[in-house]
């Protein structure tokens, strides 16, 4: 069916990397970048993540049992032509721990670099879902992209994985705020009660014609964009 949209320990520190991305070719391509220059650390004493630019969380001990679901019966959000699904944040965490799936941060680089899901990369949403896909991900690999919003960035970039021929792709319901807030396994350079995962405040002054009426207002921070 389809729905409307609207710190512990510190663990080993490492250098993190993000997921370059090509353009579908119906749009200028957007260049994200490949490595981070940061420091970042763990939130907990977590594996090794022998693979950061990957997407897959390190080999958890111990994880829990399949979560058992149903493609089919996830609620979803239509976005840029794509029907997007809403996996609860349950089903996501045992994805993660069970390392069944691939997480992609559809935020800004200032928002990664503060604090992200420990072992996803950055990829973020771009107009009109014109990001395309992820240089050296399988089209057959299942993708669980997230946002703070808690997911109006995430489906956006969901569906521009979609439009590149991905087909198992799902953004997190709930969003990073929760997931911060719950305590589960995160990196970055700075934590504190999901503050990192804060909306951004944006004013943008003038008009436009009553048929953009409920659109994004889209605005360009280096080479990110952000959608407030």
């Amino acid at each position: 069916m389809d729905r409307r949209e609207f710190l512990a320990a510190l663990g080993a520190a490492s250098t993190v990397a993000a997921a370059g991305c090509s353009s579908d070719g119906s749009g200028a391509p957007f260049e994200h970048p490949g490595t981070i220059d940061e420091t970042m650390v763990a939130n907990g004493d977590y594996p090794d993540d022998g693979d950061p630019a990957d997407g897959l969380p390190p080999e958890f001990p111990d994880p829990p049992e399949a979560p058992g679901v149903d493609p089919g019966a996830l609620e979803t959000l239509t976005v840029n032509d794509e029907t997007v699904r809403l996996l609860p944040i349950e089903s996501a965490r045992a994805w993660y721990l069970r390392g069944e799936a691939r997480f992609v941060d559809a935020r800004g680089l200032e928002q990664y670099t503060r604090s992200h899901l420990y072992g996803s990369v950055l990829s973020s949403a771009q107009e009109d879902s014109t990001g395309g896909g992820i240089d050296g991900w399988p089209t057959e690999a299942r993708i669980v992209a997230y946002c703070g919003c808690p997911h109006h960035l995430s489906s956006i970039r969901a569906a521009g994985l979609q439009k590149a021929g991905y087909e198992d792709v799902y953004v997190i319901d709930e969003g990073f705020r929760e997931w911060a807030d719950r305590g589960y396994p995160m990196a970055g350079t700075a934590f504190g009660e999901g503050d990192d995962a804060a909306l951004s405040e944006w004013r943008i002054d003038g008009e436009v014609g009553a048929e953009y009426a409920g659109e994004y207002a889209w605005a360009s921070v280096g080479r990110q964009y952000e959608a407030p």
